[in-house]
């Protein structure tokens, strides 16, 4: 006499509270299993957050140094200065300007090498030391480090004094360390009282190896016949392009062309290629990575799969359909890849933040990242169970019940 075999009504919380079970009973090997695709994830949400706070970190660097830097230069030379006398004072009303000035190199002129002393001659095997003209706009422009004193002011400007301001390395080779006993340099004939010594500067370190002294100064004594004549501008960020359009009308309003705005390039391109190349190498280890945790999965799930064959021939036998079967398989390969997901999010998490804090920087992810990551860990564990769930739904019931 012929049984008929009752379909299960097996509802999805059955399912879940199964897969819950079967994948709780061996923890340890879950999260072996598991381990590629929390690498995988963890490399994502690391490559990720990485780029977004290392992006922050570049934008505030270009802007705070390459991106402020402007430079005028005449672009017909012909022997005679093109810029007025109050360059200065002209480029600090323009908006977005932080210090400008004018600055050239002082003709080599034989005997205008600067010494400590007035009767002993230069030797002629040293170096010689050279002199740089420039207003107290150019100098701050540099953004100097002053190691003892002050550079000189627009009073020094207006009077034409003799004051100079020596750089660190033509300090130390003038054998000047101090500047309160009031020391004096001679360059030819005439005595410069120093008043500063600059120790570093974040722009045009060639101030660290010059004898600086007063535009007006070198016009009054020296008189040299300037050439490489430009005007350097420190902008505010963002400001570059900006300044780098006006400062040629303010200087010379009747003949802008005249002076060429050295502005530099946006960074936002070499910065966007840069990133776009590294982040890109990260994302194909990342998705390596989930390859071998989907591989992994889809592995133990199928060993799973076959260690479990009596128990899901005698679910077939009960009345299982393949449906129920097949469900609850991707249904456990789902939250493996969930826990793989929430743990290497987690991971990564503390990873940038602590790699952040490390250099001082401002941690920066994207909440959707954090928020996606589990979900590609839920997408990958579906996606390794499909296969063994088909091979388990067709195990035949007869089969596994007589072994």
């Amino acid at each position: 006499m012929s049984q008929k075999r009752v379909a299960s009504m097996m509802r999805w919380s059955d399912t879940t509270i199964e897969a819950t079970a079967a994948i709780t009973q061996r923890p340890a090997r879950t999260m072996l299993t598991a381990l590629g695709t929390i690498l995988g994830v963890a490399a994502f949400v690391t490559t990720t957050g990485l780029a977004a706070t290392a992006s922050a970190q570049v934008s505030s660097s270009f802007d705070a140094f390459a991106a402020t830097e402007v430079r005028i230069q005449d672009s017909s030379p012909d022997g005679t200065n093109p810029f007025p006398d109050d360059v200065d004072e002209r480029l600090a009303a323009l908006n977005g300007v932080n210090h400008a000035g004018l600055r050239y190199p002082v003709a080599d002129v034989s005997g205008l090498n600067p010494r400590n002393t007035p009767s002993r001659p230069p030797n002629p095997a040293t170096q010689p030391i050279p002199i740089i003209a420039a207003t107290p706009g150019a100098i701050a422009a540099a953004r100097p480090v002053i190691a003892t004193g002050v550079i000189y002011e627009h009073f020094h400007q207006t009077r034409a004094d003799n004051v100079a301001v020596l750089g660190r390395v033509a300090a130390d080779q003038l054998g000047i360390t101090r500047i309160d006993n009031q020391p004096a340099i001679f360059i030819g004939d005439t005595a410069y009282t120093v008043i500063g010594i600059i120790d570093d500067t974040i722009r045009t370190p060639d101030l660290l190896l010059a004898v600086i002294i007063p535009t007006t100064t070198e016009h009054r004594i020296i008189n040299s016949e300037p050439d490489n004549i430009e005007v350097i501008i420190d902008t505010q960020p963002g400001a570059a392009a900006l300044i780098g359009r006006q400062a040629p009308l303010a200087l010379r309003p009747q003949q802008p062309d005249r002076l060429t705005a050295l502005v530099p390039p946006d960074p936002r391109t070499l910065r966007n290629n840069v990133e776009s190349d590294v982040t890109s190498l990260y994302y194909a280890l990342a998705a390596l990575s989930l390859a071998v945790g989907t591989i992994a999965i889809a592995n133990a799930t199928l060993l799973n799969t076959i260690e479990r064959r009596p128990e899901i021939g005698l679910r077939r036998a009960l009345g299982a359909k393949r449906s129920h079967i097949t469900r609850q398989i991707i249904l456990e390969a789902a939250a493996t890849g969930t826990i793989a997901g929430i743990t290497g999010t987690a991971l990564a998490t503390l990873a940038v933040a602590g790699y952040a804090a490390s250099r001082a920087w401002t941690t920066t992810m994207d909440p959707m990242v954090i928020v996606s990551a589990p979900l590609i860990g839920l997408a990958t564990g579906a996606a390794a169970g499909l296969v063994p769930a088909l091979r388990a739904s067709r195990i035949p019931p007869a089969t596994t019940l007589r072994a």
